[in-house]
């Protein structure tokens, strides 16, 4: 590689910021994500304004069925560049039964954003979802959101954070009042007072007036007694609590923690702005040559999600790859390390949710789009130069499982296709019956959300009515040894034995007892609660 390339793989990597934001269903993620887009310059106004007369659609929640129910249930891509950075939003579910998807995201994400209801603190998704982050040692940013209503008092959440998660915390900026009170927010950056002006519904981006801490100014604009507490305060964390260590932070054992209000804009830009100088840049990664760091001058990426139907019109099918080394050309081939095949990527695109643009070049770290021809599965690797395959991404325990029929034989190449394409996306897991009598697929999934989702796509998109026929079971557990160790085993008393996708053996067991009686009628089986995707 010549010493230009080289230069430039390194400023280009030293541009992008890549992350998600995962969050408990209601804290705002969507707003803040539309609020982060207004202040990047990628909308000219937010859309996830509700008002009395209006509630437009949210640009980041593009499918017909997140647009009817509020909620985002799957991930979207969102890249824009600000301030001389190139960034990559990876916009996940907030809803509880789609968090395999935000699993396979944050495989993609270099940095997370947590975002912190004020008034609810941690709640049980958000703790979930900070596991995740917490074994890929991923760094954490925290955003407390909604001061513009009454919450809990900052100091609680920031002790809540340390307690119960074993973050060690640092307010980068902190708040001047609560709920109506709420009046702006101090920096401690730059050690100024940031006196926000709301804006019509929080539309356009907010105006503040800044001023020092001991600018005389103060008293005519801001009540004495915030102005004492804000002074109090900051006493406090200034005496007891760590200083900013971007090591710590960087390695996923401390976040900054920054105060707000998505709906009215308060202290977003604040936070996009220190954001962008504490993120971890696009990071090494492992695979089968060893950690890879970006700027290995080979191309190499992976697939982490896949989406059917992002352009209804055109049945299209799109793969996301995670660029992860080297530069990625328009037309270049790449060998594919799954089928050992050789593949052209002639229609790449840049993405933002379901609008894209034909996109030349990549980066370490940019999110691209390829048309999928039923080429890629998730996990994939792609590459150029030696063989590298990347670890791959798990799949999980479900919960809920459901045969699904198609009661219209007529209908029977749209269902097998919908159910095929619907799979591969990851929507949900399918498995089967190792009664050759029955036929019908059984969906798999972490919630009841999840398989309405997929008798919704499948009649909206396939044009395929199903029903569903619920099976008595809740917990599924992969035998690692093989059929050999089912057929030893034999009956088991309140489970069944299916098979998943990839005609691996899974057994179905009624509740956790069961599988714990299982476990100790037969030790010589290999029970697992995740397995790779694939073979």
């Amino acid at each position: 590689m010549t010493q230009t390339i080289a230069t430039e793989l390194q400023l280009e990597v030293a541009r992008r910021r890549n992350f998600a934001i995962i969050s408990h269903p209601d804290a705002g993620k969507t707003t803040l994500t539309e609020k982060l887009l207004l202040y990047g310059g990628a909308i000219h106004e937010a859309g996830a304004v509700k008002s009395r007369r209006e509630q437009r659609n949210a640009t980041s929640d593009w499918m017909e069925l997140e647009k009817q129910r509020g909620i985002s249930i799957t991930s979207t891509v969102l890249q824009f560049a600000y301030s001389d950075f190139q960034i990559n939003l990876l916009d996940t579910p907030g809803h509880q039964d789609f968090s395999e998807d935000t699993y396979r995201t944050l495989a993609a994400a270099d940095n997370a954003v947590m975002l912190i209801d004020a008034a609810k603190g941690l709640e049980p998704q958000t703790r979930k979802l900070f596991e995740v982050c917490k074994l890929r040692s991923l760094p954490i940013f925290t955003f407390i959101n909604k001061l513009d209503r009454p919450g809990r008092e900052p100091l609680e959440l920031i002790d809540e954070i340390e307690q119960e998660l074993g973050l060690q915390t640092y307010p980068v900026n902190w708040p001047i009042g609560m709920g109506d009170r709420f009046k702006g927010v101090y920096d401690r950056r730059m050690q100024k007072i940031h006196l926000f002006q709301r804006t019509a519904h929080g539309k356009k981006a907010a105006t503040s007036t800044v001023v020092d801490l001991g600018d005389p100014r103060i008293e005519e604009l801001l009540e004495q007694e915030l102005y004492f507490q804000l002074k109090d305060e900051l006493e406090i964390l200034e005496g007891v609590g760590p200083d900013l260590d971007l090591e710590l932070v960087r390695a996923g054992q401390m976040t900054p923690v920054f105060f707000g209000s998505a709906m009215t804009n308060f202290g977003v830009q604040l936070f996009l702005d220190a954001f962008l100088d504490y993120a971890q840049y696009p990071e090494t990664r492992r695979s089968s040559a060893g950690s890879l760091d970006p700027t290995y001058p080979e191309f190499t990426g992976f697939v982490f999600k896949l989406q059917a139907n992002m352009d209804p019109k055109h049945r299209d099918r799109v793969a996301f790859v995670r660029v992860c080394t080297g530069k990625f050309e328009r037309d270049m081939t790449v060998n594919h390390a799954r089928t050992g095949k050789t593949v052209r990527l002639s229609r790449p695109q840049k993405l933002f949710a379901q609008d894209r643009e034909s996109v030349d070049t990549a980066y370490p770290g940019d999110i691209i789009g390829l048309n999928n021809p039923g080429t890629f599965a998730i996990g994939d690797t792609v590459y150029c130069g030696q063989k590298i395959v990347y670890d791959g991404i798990p799949c999980f325990s479900p919960e809920i499982f459901a045969y699904l029929i198609n009661p219209n034989p007529s209908k029977f190449k749209q269902f097998n296709k919908g159910v095929t394409e619907l799979r591969e996306e990851g929507a949900v897991q399918i498995m089967y019956s190792t009664n050759e009598a029955r036929r019908d697929p059984i969906l798999a999934a972490v919630g009841q959300l999840q398989i309405e989702v997929v008798q919704y796509r499948l009649e909206a998109e396939y044009g395929v009515q199903t029903r569903t026929e619920a099976l008595p079971y809740s917990v599924a557990r992969w035998v690692t040894n093989g059929w050999d160790a089912v057929e030893k085993a034999g009956r088991m008393f309140n489970a069944i034995t299916v098979k998943d996708n990839w005609d691996r053996p899974v057994l179905l067991f009624r509740n956790r007892w069961n599988l714990d009686q299982a476990i100790a009628d037969h030790p010589d089986l290999q029970l697992s609660n995740i397995a790779p995707i694939g073979t």
